[in-house]
Formats: structure tokens, sequence, C-alpha cells
């Protein structure tokens, strides 16, 4: 074997084991980052919305944990579910459901409303 094809067999070597070692990287890399935030993980509450007020007014979550909050709307009229603290607002259809997802929250207390009565449906977050 003369030097020139050695040496495109040692780059050829290095070119396929630099690209094994690279996706190992990634893999491993995707692998960490999918577990960081894992299903079991999410904390999960439900909130109702009747005669234009939420039921349970008050909800305490803990800090540290991406929220799922499961809003049910048993009124026949539509509800806007909203949270200037938490930076969303849902339009959620008479008789129907929707899911706000937050970020894991740090502690405080975080107002939320219903923006189309906002003289009843009044409520808020504790996280601790």
């Amino acid at each position: 074997m003369s030097i020139s094809r050695f040496a495109h067999a040692v780059v050829r070597l290095f070119s396929a084991s630099s690209f094994l070692f690279a996706s190992f990287i990634a893999l491993g890399a995707a692998s960490i980052f999918s577990q960081g935030v894992r299903a079991e993980d999410t904390h999960e509450v439900e909130i109702s919305i009747k005669d234009h007020k939420f039921d349970p007014p008050s909800l305490k979550l803990p800090i540290g944990k991406p929220i799922k909050i499961l809003v049910k709307n048993l009124d026949a009229s539509a509800e806007e579910f909203e949270s200037h603290d938490l930076g969303f607002e849902k339009v959620i259809a008479g008789n129907s459901s929707a899911t706000i997802r937050l970020k894991p929250l740090k502690p405080g207390t975080y107002m939320f409303f219903g923006e189309y009565h906002e003289d009843t449906a009044l409520g808020h977050i504790v996280a601790e």
C-alpha cells in the first residue's frame, strides 16, 4: 500500500470515527435533555368554571416543576381564562375544556381571572 493510499485510509477512518463520536455525543445529549421534563415531572391540576366562578378559586402549586392546568368550563357561555402575572390568556368555549401549560414557577402569588366576568371569576395561584 502506498503512502498516499494509506493516508487516504487513515483520513477515512478518522472521518468515520469522528462522525460516530459526534453522533454518540448528540444522542447522549438528546437523551439527557429529553429526560429533563418527563410527563411524570409535570404537576397536573384541574379547575372548573361554573356560574362564572372558578372552583377552586385558589390553587397551591409546587415550585420548580412544569404545570399543566386543565380548565373545564361548565357554563354554557365562553370564558377567557387569563393571567397577566403568568402571561397567558385562553378563550374556553361553553361546555368545553382547555389545557394551560406553564413553565416552572418561582415562589409567589399569581392572580388569574375570567375576563368576561371579572367581577365574579377571580382566583389565584400560590407557588411554594
